[in-house]
Formats: structure tokens, C-alpha cells, sequence
């Protein structure tokens, strides 16, 4: 059991590095949507838009390295030699790409339909994001979720901040003259957003940067082969993963009439904010166990914990998920002020299970990654690549954003059951499959009930949020009791 208070207290840690970030991503939605800094809903929309080209490229530079180190590192007698190789690879590629962006600068820009002075940018952010990869990942691995988190937290603080200098602050202070007149330009607001991203990335950087003075820089090939090999599936995964993630703005670019499709886009992706409550939870709980199922792999009682790790996240997650459902219609006038935006509200339910379906599949992802077989992860996310893609091209031109929520929560779900059945015929680990099913089926009844039922009414609600802890309390009596003795 002490091995799992472990995991409780890493992932408290990467989930101050995690939570904060992505409250405070919230609450730009707040500024952003505010119309004396985006006046118009489609400006938005266009931001949100770029953002979603910007994940299909960071998938692209990280083409599933970090899994690969994390393999490797734990596999392999001599560790330097992974770290070194690993680390050489990433520079070599970024390099690379910010190499042939230079030469197809002009065709990018056509075909994303992004101005090349944005691409700059974006370009800049992308190649700093990538060489902070491996350095993160080894800290990770290491178990300095203290360093890590500090890190990430500087990262937000930075662009949270200058996103407040550049969007409220700066327009008032340039009256004064000199720099800060320099500075400011009028209608510039896009612009500062993603130079905010460039500087606080480069502060990233910067602050890992002690890790690339401390590597030899001579990299086994034969073993960079090996790693790329069993880093491609990932790559393959992480690129269909996208699609599902982000793909759903840009098709509702492409299939939407123009004069409405940016308008649709911007109110789905403030409301698709929303989730990010069940998000965080799931990403915290994935920094942490992803090291702990490597460290478990060759143990007795490694498929016995592994359940455990999963059937811990469904209780935590159902609970989390009846909590924000109730809440919901007070977060979106904490978190998105303009009522414009509002009539997007109906679909964030649908995508908070789907963010729930997600996080169970990234547990269930365990046997493939333990057992070599990361061929299975391009094979489950393609699947869900190809319903996210065919649902929404079916759903979009006569639901709008409610059929791309319906078609991520579809891709979610299926890549979760898909991954669940593969495993019990490659890998098979004794997950208490009715219990997860009775919690998910409860939790998600009762969200039903609150929002699409009995909607603002607040007794309901509540009443709600008590059953479902009160289920898991009664269920789960013996093992929070022993968890308490631990803790003591």
C-alpha cells in the first residue's frame, strides 16, 4: 500500500503543475471572450482555430520520444546512453524542422490559412516546446515532480501575466509614451497572445536548459533506431489522438458556412473549456502513474496494481464528474462572461464523460506500453480517429458543435472498450469490470438527471453530488479507512 500513497502524493504534486495551468487557461477564456479585448465571438474562433494546428506540430516534434526514453531508460543497463541519445535526437529534429519551415514558410501559410508573421511565431514556440521533452521526461522519471512543477508553473505565470500586460494593461499605459507606446498596436490582440506563448516558453527553456550542458553528445544509433521504432506506433497514435482532440474545430471550419463557422467555433471552444475540470484530473493522474507502471513492469503484483490504478481513477473521477455537471451553469458565469457564448452550454456535459472515457483509456493503455506492443496504440486511437473524423463530417452540417461533442465522446468511449478487450487477450489484468461499470453508469445518470433534468435547480444538485459520494463511501469503506491509517 505504501507504494500507492507514493502515487497519491506525486500526483498532488503534478497536480499543482497541472491544475494551475489549466485554471488559468480558464480564465483567459474569461479575458479573451471579454469584448473590449476579442470584440468579435469568430476572433475567437480564428484564435481557437490556430491553437488546434499548433497541437497536430508539437505531436509531430515529439514523435513519440518521451514514451520511447521512459521504455528504454527502464529496459536498457546503460541509462546514460538513452539519455544521451534521446537528447541529441530532439535537438537534431527541431533543428530540422525549423529548417524546412523556413523553405515551405509560403505553403504552409496557404494551406493552414495562417499569415506567415503568426507561422513565425508559432514556429519559434513549437521548436522550444520540443527541447523541453526529454529534459521534462527525465525529471519525471527521476521523480522531481518538485523541479517539474516549478517549471510548468513558471511557464503559465509568465503567459498568464503577460497575456493581463499586453491585453488589459498595455493600451492605457502606451498613453505615456516612450517603449510601451512603441509596443502597443491597435487591433494586435492574436499577435500578443501567441508572443506571450513565445516568451514564456523560451522562460521553459531557459530554466531546463542546465540538462543539455550536463549530456555527452555522442548518440547510439543502433539504439535511436530501436527507440524510433518503438516510438513510431506513438507517433502514429499521438497524430490520431490530435484528430480527435482537435480536428473537430477544423472541420467545423471546412463543413460550416463561412459566415457562421468561426462564430460556432469560438463559442464551442469556450464552452469546451468547461471540461477541462475532468481534464486536469486525468492528465495529473496520468504524469504520475506512467513512470509507476514502467518501475512495476517486471514485479509479481504488477496487473494487481495495475487494476487498482484504474478502479482508484473511476471512483475519483465518477465523484468529480456529478460535482462539475451540478456546478456548471456557476463556472460559465465565473469563466465565460459574454452570454454570446453561452449557447454552447448543452454540450459540455457530453464532452466532460468523453474527457472521462479518455482518462480510463490512457490507464488501460498500461498493457501495451508494458508489454512492447505499442503498435495497439496507432491501431485504438486510429479507430477513434476515424469515427471522430466520419461522425463529424455526418453530424456537423445538421448539429453544428453538438455533433462534434457527440462524436468525441463516441471516439473516447470506443478507443476505452477497445483497448479494455485487446488487453484481456494480450494481457489480461483483473480489472473489476462491474464496478467500473456501476460507477460510470451511476455517475453519468446522475448528471443527466441534474443538468438535462432538473437544470438550476440546486436541491437537485446537490442531492446529486451527495449520492454519488455517499455510493462510493459505503463501497469503499474499508479501502479510504486504510487509506486514513496511512496518511496517520
Amino acid at each position: 500500500m505504501g507504494k500507492f500513497l507514493k502515487l497519491f502524493r506525486q500526483t498532488l504534486i503534478y497536480g499543482v503543475a497541472t491544475i494551475l495551468p489549466r485554471i488559468i487557461s480558464v480564465i483567459l477564456v474569461r479575458i479573451h471572450t471579454d469584448k473590449d479585448v476579442i470584440s468579435e465571438v469568430s476572433e475567437f474562433g480564428t484564435l481557437s482555430l490556430i491553437f488546434s494546428y499548433i497541437i497536430l506540430f508539437n505531436v509531430i516534434l515529439s514523435y513519440g520520444l518521451e514514451t520511447s526514453f521512459f521504455r528504454f531508460y527502464n529496459k536498457e543497463k546503460n541509462k546514460k546512453d538513452v539519455l544521451n541519445t534521446a537528447a541529441v535526437s530532439i535537438i537534431i529534429t527541431s533543428i530540422l524542422f525549423a529548417s524546412l519551415f523556413s523553405v515551405f514558410k509560403i505553403n504552409i501559410s496557404d494551406f493552414t490559412g495562417i499569415g506567415t508573421s503568426y507561422l513565425t511565431i508559432i514556429v519559434y514556440i513549437l521548436v522550444a516546446d520540443a527541447l523541453t521533452v526529454i529534459p521534462f521526461a527525465y525529471l519525471r522519471l527521476k521523480g522531481s515532480a518538485i523541479r517539474y512543477s516549478f517549471i510548468k508553473i513558471v511557464n503559465v505565470l509568465t503567459y498568464f501575466s503577460l497575456n493581463i500586460f499586453f491585453l488589459i494593461l498595455l493600451k492605457d499605459l502606451s498613453v505615456s509614451g516612450g517603449v510601451l507606446k512603441m509596443i502597443y498596436i491597435e487591433n494586435f490582440q492574436v499577435a500578443y497572445i501567441f508572443i506571450a506563448n513565445l516568451i514564456a516558453s523560451v522562460m521553459s527553456l531557459l530554466l531546463i536548459l542546465p540538462f543539455y550542458f550536463k549530456i555527452n553528445y555522442k548518440p547510439n544509433f543502433k539504439l535511436l533506431k530501436k527507440m524510433l521504432v518503438y516510438g513510431f506506433p506513438i507517433l502514429i497514435s499521438g497524430l490520431a489522438f490530435t484528430i480527435n482532440e482537435t480536428f473537430d474545430k477544423i472541420l467545423l471550419d471546412f463543413l460550416l458556412p463561412e459566415s457562421i463557422a468561426k462564430a460556432q467555433i469560438g463559442m464551442y471552444a469556450a464552452c469546451y473549456k468547461l471540461a477541462i475540470f475532468m481534464t486536469l484530473f486525468s492528465t495529473a493522474y496520468k504524469l504520475a502513474i506512467e513512470p509507476f507502471f514502467f518501475s512495476e513492469a517486471d514485479k509479481k503484483e504488477s496487473k494487481k496494481n495495475y487494476a487498482m490504478v484504474l478502479e482508484t481513477f473511476v471512483i475519483i473521477g465518477s465523484s468529480i464528474l456529478v460535482l462539475v455537471v451540478v456546478s456548471l451553469d456557476i463556472l460559465k458565469q465565473i469563466f465565460i462572461g459574454d452570454t454570446e457564448y453561452w449557447q454552447a452550454m448543452y454540450i459540455v456535459p457530453i464532452i466532460l464523460f468523453a474527457n472521462f472515457c479518455l482518462g480510463i483509456y490512457q490507464n488501460l493503455s498500461v498493457w501495451y506500453k508494458v508489454s512492447d506492443n505499442t503498435k495497439f496504440a496507432a491501431y485504438i486511437s486510429s479507430a477513434g480517429a476515424i469515427i471522430t473524423l466520419l461522425m463529424n463530417i455526418i453530424l456537423i452540417p445538421r448539429y453544428s458543435f453538438l455533433g462534434s461533442a457527440i462524436a468525441t465522446l463516441l471516439a473516447y468511449f470506443t478507443m476505452a472498450f477497445l483497448s479494455y478487450l485487446l488487453s484481456k487477450k494480450y494481457f489480461p489484468i483483473p480489472y473489476n469490470s462491474s464496478k467500473i461499470m456501476f460507477y460510470i453508469i451511476v455517475s453519468v445518470s446522475l448528471s443527466s438527471i441534474s443538468f438535462y433534468g432538473f437544470r438550476e435547480n440546486l436541491l437537485v444538485g446537490f442531492l446529486c453530488i451527495l449520492l454519488m459520494n455517499l455510493v462510493i463511501l459505503l463501497n469503499e469503506k474499508k479501502r479510504i479507512m486504510k487509506l486514513f491509517k496511512l496518511i496517520r
